[in-house]
């Protein structure tokens, strides 16, 4: 049975702790490959702040193209309407249904999980792997995978990744103000991102 990573999200843009984040999950849950699986439509998100699917995918290719054991996956950009959790991993199963899943999420998720669309599916089909990210402490993250194993026989375990301090909207806030984005991302991301002028304020664009 082939061990696959799940890392969703709008990748707008797509940086380190992402690709930190990965690393660290598959070693530790030993998995054998890491899909990143950029959003299409996503019911969470302003979509007016988000760039479109084929510079948000083409952005993650860059960043994962030198890592074997990463790869992209374009099935939520393909769907039409919202991107939901539950739908990716049923379309994934029904695909591939000798793989195991290991869905790869941040900290704070682990205590919203509960208003995603179908989140009962999510948790059958799926294990949880939880990165410490933002504010939740690790204590409580105990107390609220606990309660998860509990409500719906979740499989959740909790990854050892130190916060790294970095964010898509920060990224995207510096470059709108003109500051340096070097290292908090891939230098090829960096690379295409000046060369095609994202996330440049739109004066600066006129220019």
């Amino acid at each position: 049975m082939k061990k696959v990573g799940i890392l969703g999200g709008t990748f707008n843009p797509v940086h380190m702790a992402h690709l930190i984040i990965a690393e660290i999950a598959q070693e530790e849950a030993g998995l054998d490959e890491v899909l990143f699986v950029p959003t299409g439509c996503s019911y969470l998100k302003d979509a007016s702040d988000i760039l479109p699917a084929k510079d948000r995918i083409r952005m993650t290719g860059l960043a994962i193209e030198d890592n074997p054991n990463f790869a992209l996956s374009t099935i939520e950009t393909d769907r039409e309407g919202n991107s939901y959790t539950c739908d990716t991993l049923r379309e994934l199963k029904e695909r591939y249904p000798d793989n195991e899943y290991y869905l790869i999420v941040g900290a704070d998720n682990l205590f919203t999980m509960e208003e995603w669309k179908d989140h009962e599916t999510v948790f059958q089909n799926a294990k949880i792997l939880a990165a410490v990210r933002g504010s939740k402490k690790y204590g409580d993250m105990e107390e609220k995978t606990a309660e998860l194993k509990e409500k719906y026989n979740a499989d959740i375990r909790l990854l050892h990744v130190r916060h790294v301090d970095i964010s898509s909207s920060m990224i995207r806030e510096k470059i709108a103000e003109g500051r340096s984005i070097r290292y908090m991302l891939p230098e090829k991301v960096r690379e295409y991102i000046i060369r095609n002028h994202l996330y440049e304020k739109k004066d600066t664009q006129e220019q």
